[in-house]
């Protein structure tokens, strides 16, 4: 062999490990997807449908490790402390890396520091919705009427959660303070006994997701007064934002990619390139439409803005409330 086509390999060599920042690493190794909630959620299905469309980008499979428990905790602190080489990725979501932090007395990571942001991927509006009958009654037709009926009837009204510190007893608070009334909170055990006590007229209202509302909306059951995104949802568009009556109020579900604090620029710009594509594709779209997921592909730094402006939304929202998990 001369040594022009040495040279030659070797350039060729260079070029592949560059091409797959982490291949050196990978081998034949799968990259890991941490899911800290258990399967068959919309976290879980979103990720899945995104790690089979990234597969040939990244150059092998990725497969997801459901790892759930305290709150989505102990998924995330696998991540926090995976070696920073590519091989193990996460989700980051609203509950681990904004509420969890505050909510929880001893946090097994640093949700800002522990990890590095690679993409948003979803934001699932919540939407505040009463029990039909009860409006009716009431006569409630609009965000206005329910706020106009709670200060003229101080302590009358309450709402229903799935629990302390949960997305839904969160959003009541937030709405209570910047609505300028009070509601009496019931914190239920799970989410599906907050609906079911809203469906029997047990409470008043409650902000729940929109993929577990939209049913009973369809169905007339529940009646949906506000979306609480900044913007109206394609999902539900005869519904306005609660920021059109309470300037500024915005609190969503949503989920996205990190990996470990300290992973090389390089790796997470590819993985980001891959991930971003896969969000973009049309069938992705439709996939998680009907999850009523809105795709939301950012790059690594607005992601990673994004989680600091939401953990630090999230401490006065929690401390506001007093909830505490020890």
């Amino acid at each position: 062999m001369n040594k022009r086509h040495l040279l030659s390999l070797l350039l060729g060599a260079g070029a592949a490990l560059a091409a797959t920042p982490w291949a050196h690493a990978q081998g034949t190794h799968a990259v890991r997807l941490v899911v800290p909630y258990a399967a068959g959620g919309p976290i879980d299905v979103t990720a899945r449908a995104l790690a089979e469309r990234v597969k040939d980008a990244l150059g092998g499979p990725v497969v997801i490790d459901n790892k759930p428990g305290a709150g989505g905790n102990i998924g995330a602190d696998m991540v926090a402390k995976a070696a920073p080489d590519g091989l193990t990725i996460g989700i980051a979501a609203t509950a681990t890396n904004a509420v969890n932090p505050w909510l929880y007395t001893k946090m097994p990571f640093n949700a800002q520091a522990d990890f590095a942001p690679i993409t948003q991927m979803v934001r699932v509006p919540n939407v505040l919705v009463m029990n039909a009958e009860t409006a009716q009654r009431l006569k409630i037709d609009s965000l206005q009427d329910l706020i106009a009926y709670g200060k003229a009837n101080p302590g009358k009204l309450n709402y229903g959660s799935g629990g302390n510190g949960s997305a839904g007893h969160l959003a009541g608070e937030m709405f209570k303070k910047a609505a300028g009334i009070f509601a009496v909170h019931i914190p239920y055990n799970g989410g599906n006994p907050a609906q079911l006590a809203l469906l029997s007229g047990q409470v008043d209202f409650n902000f729940d997701n929109l993929a577990t509302a939209a049913p009973n909306i369809k169905a007339g059951k529940l009646k949906a007064l506000a979306v609480t995104t900044l913007q109206r949802s394609p999902f539900l568009p005869d519904a306005p934002p609660v920021a059109d009556t309470l300037k500024g109020f915005s609190i969503d579900t949503w989920w996205g990619l990190v990996a470990p604090a300290g992973t090389p620029k390089a790796t997470i710009d590819k993985l980001n390139q891959a991930f971003v594509a896969a969000l973009k594709a049309p069938e992705t779209q439709a996939r998680f439409a009907a999850l009523f997921a809105e795709p939301v592909p950012t790059t690594p730094e607005q992601f990673g803005a994004f989680m600091k402006a939401e953990l630090a939304k999230y401490e006065q929202v929690v401390k506001a409330t007093g909830a505490k998990v020890d």
